[in-house]
């Protein structure tokens, strides 16, 4: 599998959804040990996600 479907799979884990039947979560565990590219994009996908959660909390006019 390439970079592009394990970020896909890693797209969905962060969004609290379902892994796409293809991708186990062992395989994506596996692939996220051994590729720093993979776990930086997730990462930075999480944080993302972080940060759209705090602005529905408080409103995009801080209120």
């Amino acid at each position: 599998m390439s970079c592009a479907e394990f970020r896909i799979a890693l797209s969905t884990h962060v969004d609290g959804e379902a892994l796409p039947p293809e991708v186990s979560a062992a395989a994506l565990e596996a692939h996220l040990r051994i590729c720093p590219e993979c776990r930086r994009w997730g990462e930075r996908a999480r944080e993302l996600r972080e940060l759209a959660a705090r602005l529905d909390e408080t409103g995009l006019d801080g209120e």
